[in-house]
């Protein structure tokens, strides 16, 4: 069987659908997996066959306009929320007529499509084949795939189709008391952690007698994208008696680590995260389900609207401590962070989550249900 992955956005996108794609590979199908420039390295380092469709990288998608306006900026969640899905429409639109050249050539048998990659739903009801939709992060608004809808409408009429075409199966990689209560019903699958290897050295596995706190703001980091904001946020933990470790893209390692004063570097994240006491981060889906399945507390500042409803979700459950942008003082993180190394129930139901991610069903019992569908 052919089975193609169409994602893209960022690395993160790319790690979410690895354990699924390895899994099909493994047994002995064959698979592509399609998506932009920005992405085909992380693609390259999970040792998967990629073709890149597009060398827009999803920033442009997000801050400029079709016919090349700039995207003002906007204080308003809502409406931040939608830039998200008319971004990833205008990803979509760019992706799909190089998509259906690829499809005509590869014939794939079934598309599987991260969230937020409609261009995959649009291709398989063009060709013929399931589709299948994999969450990648702990769920995302709907709001977003409405504004999605709106973006692609040129391209759907043109089509003679109605809406974003529907999934045949939908994949939820969220434990079940966490998730999106309007999250579509589908099956679920267990999160594996997967990033870009670096050569693994010893204090990455092991750690001393010291609290541990890992700090990231994701895989986009960079000088005037969440760079300031992942200064700020180590800066304002440094106080604590624990060992930091800062994880960043390697672009901006050497700048961050001149202004934290601590450990900088692309961590790997499915090895470290395994040693630490704290996670403290963005919110990002990817970060906030590796520590999820490896039952960590965990202190989320939310650095985008669209966060901020998972983030209050893994609160409310016991595992996490959120606080908003705003209310993000340097007393207010390091006593939550000083609160989630010491108090046990934190820990406790960390621990209870983690039993409920890692009993969810592996890649390769999902990879079962799409061979049927298929």
């Amino acid at each position: 069987m052919r089975i193609l992955f169409v994602t893209g956005g960022s690395p993160a996108t790319v790690y979410a659908l690895t354990p699924l794609a390895t899994a099909a590979r493994n047994a002995g199908h064959q698979v592509l997996v399609a998506s932009n420039q920005e992405t085909m390295s992380a693609i390259a380092g999970a040792g998967l066959a990629g073709v890149c469709v597009s060398d827009v990288p999803i920033r442009h998608h997000i801050t400029t306009d079709r016919d090349g306006t700039p995207v003002p900026p906007s204080d308003d969640p809502d409406v931040r929320m939608r830039s998200i899905g008319h971004a990833f429409g205008r990803m979509a639109a760019l992706y799909q007529e190089p998509l259906l050249e690829l499809a005509r050539t590869w014939r794939p048998d079934v598309v599987v499509g991260g969230t937020l990659t409609y261009s995959a739903a649009v291709l398989a009801a063009r060709i013929g084949v399931p589709y299948v939709r994999q969450a990648w992060d702990s769920g995302e608004p709907q709001v977003v795939d409405v504004a999605a809808e709106i973006e692609m409408r040129p391209e759907l009429e043109a089509l003679g189709l109605d809406g974003i075409p529907d999934q045949s199966l939908w994949i939820d990689v969220c434990p079940p008391s966490v998730r999106d209560p309007e999250a579509p019903q589908g099956i679920s699958m267990r999160w594996i952690p997967c990033n870009e290897q670096p050569l693994i050295e010893p204090w990455m596995y092991a750690k001393g007698s010291a609290p541990r706190v890992a700090i990231t703001a994701g895989t986009k980091t960079a000088p005037g994208y969440f760079f300031d904001y992942l200064v700020d946020l180590v800066r304002k933990l440094a106080p604590l008696e624990a060992e930091l470790l800062v994880s960043a893209p390697a672009a901006v390692a050497d700048e961050l680590s001149a202004a934290a004063g601590t450990k900088v570097g692309w961590l790997p994240f499915d090895t470290v995260a395994t040693t630490c006491d704290l996670l403290v981060h963005h919110a990002g889906g990817g970060t906030a389900l590796t520590g999820m399945v490896h039952g960590i507390p965990q202190l989320l500042v939310p650095n985008m609207p669209k966060l901020v409803a998972p983030s209050q979700r893994l609160a409310a459950y016991g595992s996490a401590r959120c606080i908003l942008p705003g209310d993000d003082t340097p007393d207010a993180l390091a006593g939550a962070a000083e609160d989630l190394l010491t108090r046990e129930t934190y820990r406790e139901r960390a621990r209870a989550l983690a039993d409920e991610a890692l009993a969810m069903p592996v890649p390769a019992e999902v990879l079962n249900v799409i061979e049927k569908l298929a």
